[in-house]
């Protein structure tokens, strides 16, 4: 499945929920399915800067292929970063680089966030396409 293909069933799965109340739960519930990150990869190397709760981002290539392990210190920042995980983990690196991810508008999720939970979202698009970026240009 396509990064675009996963983005649009996301998309569709957050739509069979009637109120923002269900949605966000079902977000929660993205995060508490996200594998348990390992104790020393939460290091403050691994935290992106700028968000309102601490999340930890780290990142392996495996096969070609990224791997991403994240957590956070908040329920609902770990569902959101739980959204881009579902979508780009274990995508290549150049897929990951030119992956539209503006899906996350689409999702209206933005709206309603506060204003810094809602910039969140762009670090963390930010910070998974560079960690791609980096296993992009090792030879």
């Amino acid at each position: 499945m396509s990064i675009a293909e996963k983005q649009d069933l996301l998309i569709e799965e957050l739509g069979f929920f009637q109120d923002w109340t269900e949605r966000y739960e079902y977000v929660i519930s993205l995060g508490k399915k996200l594998a348990p990150m390992d104790p020393a990869a939460k290091a403050p190397a691994h935290l992106i800067k700028g968000c309102q709760s601490q999340v930890w981002l780290d990142a392996a290539v495996e096969n070609g292929v990224v791997r991403y392990f994240a957590d956070s210190d908040s329920l609902i920042t770990k569902g959101m970063i739980a959204l881009f995980v579902k979508v780009l983990d274990g995508e290549a690196p150049d897929d990951i680089l030119t992956a539209d991810l503006s899906f996350i508008d689409r999702t209206g999720l933005k709206e309603h966030l506060a204003p810094t939970r809602a910039n969140a979202l762009n670090l963390m698009a930010n910070q998974m396409k560079q960690r791609a970026l980096e296993f992009a240009s090792r030879p």
